[in-house]
């Protein structure tokens, strides 16, 4: 007798387009972990502003059609594949999904599945993923930072912002952050920052300047680089660096502001990272919730219903607070 299908509810994207083109189905097939694979009940699953883009065909890598978006969830392993060193029941979180994580269940390579610890709920679990990967790579793989240096962290009050905060501040620096709210400001002092700004206010730069005096930051790390790019290079220090992790369309830039300060300017993709840094960043970001400094802030939160929502409002609404997760449970 043939074994019945099981079924669940997952987005499916059939073509490129605005976020009308995230297609609730209740009919798809639960995938089967095969060798070094696992399969996931999902809790909870992370929006990150790359999956708009990969939704409306402008990212540089496109999946092929259909596909089902998302890659940080956290949850339950619900069955095991072979070789693996997971067992049904344990709670995970995931840096990436085969299968797509806007979904009842979702398959996942084991070396993407991490353990999550008791005291982190699945809401935090699925806030870990691309946020504290990608502030890790870019603090520690692309910057470089040493404790002692000064940081400027650009839309602090958003899930990479927090993470940044959070890992500088306890790797040893002096934490500046930007946020556009009120609430926002403050979220921002609570996770890490010393001091904060409010990038809506028009002379921010210039109290941000006054702030640093003559030495400059040695570290900014911008979410926004085509409107910030221009004057973060005036704020740097010698040596400095900007850390580009979010860009949104193109800028006109003095390459000479770099000239005098001998400063960088290096783009972050946390995909370029390999297995063996993927381990790295782990084990700092594990200790990290032991140690009790990584502590998610959770922002907006949807049903699988509201997915459509949810994508334009994390492009489009000002003044992120948190991260923003679909909850599943």
């Amino acid at each position: 007798m043939a074994t019945r299908l099981k079924l669940m509810k997952a987005i499916r994207v059939f073509e490129f387009g605005g976020p009308e083109v995230l297609k609730l189905q209740s009919d798809v097939a639960v995938p089967t972990p095969k060798d070094h694979q696992v399969l996931i009940k999902v809790h909870a699953c992370g929006v990150n502003p790359v999956e708009t883009y990969i939704r409306s065909g402008t990212y540089r890598k496109k999946p092929h059609l259909p596909y089902t978006p998302g890659s940080d969830v956290a949850g339950v392993i619900e069955a095991v594949g072979d070789n693996v060193s997971f067992k049904k029941g344990d709670r995970v979180f995931t840096t990436n999904t085969i299968s797509g994580g806007y979904a009842e269940y979702a398959l996942a390579a084991d070396h993407t599945v991490y353990p999550l610890p008791e005291k982190l709920d699945f809401k935090q679990g699925a806030a870990i993923g691309i946020p504290y990967f990608t502030a890790y790579r870019a603090l520690l793989h692309s910057a470089r930072v040493k404790a002692g240096e000064s940081v400027l962290v650009h839309g602090a009050s958003g899930g990479v912002g927090l993470a940044a905060c959070q890992i500088a501040r306890a790797y040893g620096l002096e934490v500046l952050g930007t946020a556009g709210t009120e609430e926002g400001q403050n979220i921002v002092l609570q996770n890490g920052a010393h001091k904060v700004f409010n990038h809506r206010e028009r002379n921010y730069f210039d109290k941000i300047k006054k702030s640093i005096g003559e030495k400059g930051i040695d570290v900014i790390i911008e979410m926004l680089a085509n409107v910030n790019l221009n004057n973060d290079l005036k704020l740097l220090s010698q040596g400095g660096r900007v850390i580009v992790v979010g860009s949104r369309g193109p800028i006109e830039i003095s390459p000479r502001d770099t000239m005098t300060m001998e400063s960088s300017i290096i783009g972050v993709s946390l995909y370029s990272s390999t297995k063996g840094e993927f381990r790295q960043y782990a084990a700092a970001l594990q200790a990290g919730m032991e140690i009790g400094w990584l502590k998610p802030v959770i922002g907006s939160q949807y049903s699988l219903e509201k997915v459509a929502q949810a994508h334009e409002n994390i492009i489009h609404s000002s003044g992120a607070t948190g991260k923003m997760i679909l909850l599943l449970e």
